[in-house]
């Protein structure tokens, strides 16, 4: 009787202490300030459970008293606090002041890891949510077996994979204290994979916070920055800011997270970047100095985003100028330094950019200020001109005092080499904030201009002798930037009407006299052309140069046409940029130059070939193609006649003197020749395929603009681009990829306004032709969706589009602009929809149904939130003007709940101005009115026109979970699903009550037929209307 005595005892000890267990936490579901007592008042019942075996009876009596915590279906405040107290306990009782040694961690984990195995989905996440919690509170001198830690660190691998989002979170939170260890490198592999592949947002934002600093995972943190997430951004910022120093990351690294941070259109992600910036990288890292800060940022390299940060430092107001800082530092320097010349010490890089962006914007304050002044009166106008005289007063106290110390300054650093160049460079821009209007002044800046625009190019010499010039070889210093600061100090020194062009032609003579006299090098005529360049450029009219001491047609037949006439490549390519900006400033062009154009785009090198090439697109487009071919003597032979077809011309064995073949054949030709060289180098891409693919894409799009190019060669140019589209040879040039793309999407709706029969003035026919021609309509439209599809979704992009069911991220290199994109598109198709006037006829109805199925399966990116709100506004009316369609009317309301999760202010309407501007991008006629009406119309029922038949009524069964289930399965549409367009009944159109009794009778007589062959109307075209199909039975 004594063992039985015993167990018995035991028993109710057991059975006690779990009550006793129970009772402390049903407390602690109430408040998280009774946590501290309750696990003291816990840790003195396990005290006093002492005796043989004692240890293991609490653990029993624990682990009874914590199991309804595992059958909670729905996670609640009181049971996460309980959990959280269960945590707590678990991880206190591991030191050795609270008893570690007695195993109850050890066996309540080995409880955990067994209840993580199980099949019921409430108990895993309860499981796998203490687990994480007692990892994240244990302190470093807990003491737990490695065989422990090893089952959890299976167990929680395998939870990494489990179908419920919650228990991955919880899983990974789990694993993330041991990620960083090094003993257990699968850990941080299966971070990286999991992070690459996770498909819900919370998941990918545990992995980014839980991921450690190391070069393994830099780069996948920095890929969630582009997340269509806000939350896993805001996350990847985060991380970055507090884990990872600057000195780790890149160059390319730092201006890429700057970029995307600073122009994410969320204002938290915005704010995170901000905090980066400013907390961590300006005043951690650089004590707050803001030019070691842009050393880091390499602005020679990434000028854009010093300029960023400086202007967003600015606008926080975390810049402010100091008390003897400035400009005139740098003139009255003293002391004995190698980098001083003539007293005055050179300017950095960063520095020179941090002042021009610093004037810049205290001008700009002074003149906001000077206006507001002059708009007010009273006190509140004295006290912005106040402010307006301070802010001219600093900037005064920065900027040199006088013009002879600008000029000194800037000639300081140019004689300094091309290491100061771009400090150079940003001296020139601080002279639009200096007055000139003092005649002294004046004539100082003006023999300065003059020694900038003699000042010879730079260039290098090789190993055999030979120049080489440095920079694009076209603009003036070799740089278009270099050239557009002299520009603009040129034009704020000399101000006066046609004084530009006067000094500037002046130059130009001069440059221009030895290469007239035959004795000038290749490098003098590549400098006389930069100067003609930028005179061409920056004036607005040839009646400007009429005045001037060397005249338009002097310039062009004395120095132009020579020199597109040298054997040097450069030359010529100077040559005829000048010659095409001379030309886009006539008002009729030359039979000369358009000659001299032509023939060199025929006979010139690769390089020469793509300079005319752009020159003679760039003309007609501004001069029209007839123009063009009327200035060499091609005239329109008979107005009636419409070319179907470009003349096919071979360009190798095209003759000087052959003028018969007009501009756009000649064009057109290239895209024919196989030699042409593909080079990817620079941003300009100055392939000769690349410039006529987004010339002829330009042409197309403007081809209203262009009456004399017929109807029939818009398919022939559509059909090239297509081709070119696929091309191998221009899978990496993005920005003609782009440009096409642009060109598909504007001409989608014409196409099928051209295609679809019954609508817009098109032939119908009988019934069997229109619905072969709304097929191959269909068709169409299914291609040329998948073509603007497949341009927004890279192959390296593919992976990371389909994390989530928005399938909306995409990378930097693809455009953000909507309005080439499959939103714009999108919006596109639903305004023509809702305005097509043919759409209460049955043609206009089945274009209608042919559209809304195309518009379901576009998909939107999060980036774009204007288009998201402007497509909420509209979907109401897509659904309305297909409300027959059950079918599509619920696809229709599957897309706006998508539009809606993807919408970041979902409550938030889009007003009626920027929808406007949204239109006008699109090139579509404003005054459409938005519905903001969240709701989805409920689909009609249709009338019958027959009497009931009971003993024919189908039974229709009600919907079951599993049709949810397939219902939020059919959200994610994908551009595979282009192809497999669900049929539209013919019975969902009904006939008015007023039609004749002729055609009633007609279709009582089709419609049993149409029950009984439900397999066979899926042959039927989708958009055929419910006559013709009646139509086609009966026959």
């Amino acid at each position: 009787m004594a063992p039985a005595a015993a167990t018995t005892g035991a028993a109710g000890d057991s059975a006690r202490l779990a009550r006793e267990v129970a009772r402390v936490l049903d407390e602690c579901c109430a408040s998280l300030a009774v946590h501290p007592r309750k696990l003291r008042e816990l840790a003195a019942l396990r005290s006093s459970s002492g005796g043989a075996g004692a240890g293991d009876r609490f653990l029993s009596a624990f682990c009874t008293a914590v199991t309804p915590l595992f059958d909670f279906s729905r996670r609640s405040a009181g049971s996460d606090r309980a959990t959280c107290f269960v945590a707590a306990f678990a991880s206190a009782s591991a030191s050795s002041a609270d008893g570690g040694d007695d195993g109850f961690l050890e066996g309540f984990l080995r409880f955990l890891i067994k209840a993580s195995e199980a099949a019921h989905r409430p108990a895993r996440s309860r499981a796998c949510q203490i687990v994480s919690e007692i990892i994240m509170r244990l302190p470093d001198d807990a003491e737990v077996s490695d065989e422990i830690w090893d089952k959890v660190i299976d167990g929680m691998k395998v939870r990494v994979q489990d179908k419920i989002p919650a228990i991955r979170s919880f899983a990974v939170r789990a694993l993330s204290r041991f990620a960083g260890d090094g003993e257990d490198g699968g850990i941080l592999n299966l971070f990286i994979q999991t992070l690459a592949n996770e498909q819900n947002a919370e998941v990918r934002k545990t992995i980014v916070l839980a991921v450690p600093p190391s070069n393994a995972t830099l780069e996948s943190v920095i890929e969630s920055t582009l997340d269509v997430s806000e939350s896993v951004r805001r996350a990847a910022y985060s991380v970055l800011s507090t884990k990872f120093p600057l000195q780790s990351l890149s160059i390319k690294q730092r201006t890429t997270l700057l970029h995307r941070g600073l122009s994410d259109r969320s204002p938290s992600v915005y704010n995170e970047c901000l905090k980066m910036l400013k907390e961590e990288w300006l005043v951690k890292y650089c004590g707050g100095d803001v030019v070691a800060l842009l050393r880091f940022l390499d602005v020679e390299t990434y000028e854009s985003a010093g300029e960023s940060v400086m202007a967003v430092l600015l606008k926080d107001g975390a810049l402010q100028v100091q008390d003897g800082h400035g400009i005139r530092q740098y003139l009255t320097a003293t002391g004995e330094n190698e980098e001083q010349v003539a007293n005055i010490q050179l300017m950095d890089a960063e520095v020179a950019l941090y002042w021009k962006i610093m004037c810049k914007h205290l001008q700009a304050e002074a003149q906001v200020k000077g206006s507001e002044a002059a708009t007010t009166t009273g006190a509140e106008a004295t006290i912005y001109a106040s402010e307006a005289s301070d802010k001219n007063d600093l900037l005064d106290n920065i900027l040199p005092s006088t013009i002879t110390d600008y000029v000194k300054l800037v000639k300081a650093h140019l004689s300094a080499g091309p290491n100061y160049h771009f400090t150079s460079r940003q001296l020139l821009l601080l002279g639009e904030m200096l007055n000139f209007s003092d005649i002294m002044n004046r004539k100082v800046a003006s023999t300065f201009l003059h020694e900038l625009l003699v000042r010879p190019l730079e260039h290098e010499v090789d190993d055999d002798g030979n120049q080489i010039a440095i920079g694009d070889g076209v603009s003036l210093g070799g740089d278009k930037e270099w050239a557009k600061a002299v520009a603009e100090l040129a034009k704020k020194v000399h101000s006066s009407v046609g004084e530009f062009e006067m000094v500037v032609s002046a130059v130009v003579e001069e440059l221009a006299r030895p290469c007239r006299e035959r004795t000038a090098d290749f490098m003098q005529w590549m400098h006389c052309l930069a100067v003609t360049g930028l005179l061409l450029l920056n004036t607005s009219s040839l009646r400007n140069l009429q005045a001037t001491r060397i005249k338009p047609s002097e310039l062009l037949h004395s120095l132009l046409l020579p020199a597109a006439k040298q054997n040097h490549v450069d030359v010529q390519r100077a040559a005829l940029r000048c010659l095409c900006l001379l030309g886009l400033l006539e008002n009729r062009p030359n039979a000369e130059l358009v000659k001299q154009l032509r023939l060199s785009f025929i006979n010139g090198p690769d390089l020469v070939s793509a300079m005319a090439c752009k020159a003679l697109i760039d003309l007609v487009t501004w001069h029209g193609p007839q123009e063009i071919d009327r200035a060499i003597g091609i005239e329109l032979s008979d107005p009636r006649y419409e070319k179907s077809q470009f003349t096919q011309v071979n360009l190798s064995d095209m003759n000087d003197d052959d003028l018969n073949i007009g501009v756009l054949d000649t064009l057109f030709s290239g895209f024919h020749k196989d030699d042409w060289e593909i080079s990817l180098e620079g941003d300009n891409h100055d392939n000769v395929p690349t410039i006529l693919g987004e010339g002829f894409a330009k042409i197309l799009l403007l081809s209203e603009h262009f009456a004399s190019i017929p109807v029939d060669l818009h398919i022939v140019i559509l059909a090239q681009l297509i081709r070119l589209y696929f091309s191998e040879e221009i899978k990496e040039l993005e920005r003609l990829k782009q440009c096409l793309s642009s060109c598909i999407s504007n001409a989608f709706l014409p196409v099928m306004k051209a295609m679809w029969p019954g609508i817009y003035g098109n032939a119908g026919g009988s019934a069997h032709a229109i619905s072969k021609k709304r097929k191959l309509a269909v068709q169409a439209s299914r291609f040329m969706v998948q073509m603007v599809q497949t341009q927004l979704f890279s192959t390296e992009s593919t992976d990371q589009a389909s994390k989530s069911p928005e399938s909306s991220s995409t990378s930097a290199a693809v455009s953000n602009n909507f309005d080439i994109s499959e939103e714009g598109l999108a919006i596109r198709i639903a305004v023509e929809v809702a305005s097509c006037p043919d759409k209460k006829t049955a043609a206009g109805k089945a274009y209608a149904l042919a559209l809304c199925k195309v518009a379901v399966l576009l998909r939107f990116r999060q980036s774009e939130q204007k288009a998201i709100k402007c497509m909420r506004g509209l979907v109401n009316s897509l659904a309305a003007s297909v409300a027959s369609d059950k079918e599509l009317v619920k696809e229709l309301a599957q897309m706006a709940a998508r539009l809606r999760s993807l919408d970041a202010c979902p409550d938030e309407e889009l007003s009626q101005d920027k929808a406007d501007a949204i239109f006008k991008k699109l090139g579509l006629d404003g005054g459409f009115k938005l519905d903001n009406n969240q709701a989805v119309p409920p689909t009609p029922a249709p009338r019958s026109v027959r009497p009931p038949a009971p003993s024919r009524r189908r039974t229709r069964r009600a919907p079951s979970s599993s049709d949810e289930s397939e219902a939020d399965d059919e959200v994610n549409v994908t551009a595979a699903s282009v192809s497999s367009v669900p049929a539209t009944p013919s019975m969902a159109a009904a006939r008015s009550q007023r039609a004749s009794k002729t055609a009633a009778l007609s279709k009582m007589s089709a419609k049993p037929a149409t029950l009984h062959s439900g397999d066979e109307s899926d042959d039927q075209s989708e958009v055929t209307s419910d006559e013709h199909s009646s139509d086609e039975e009966s026959s």
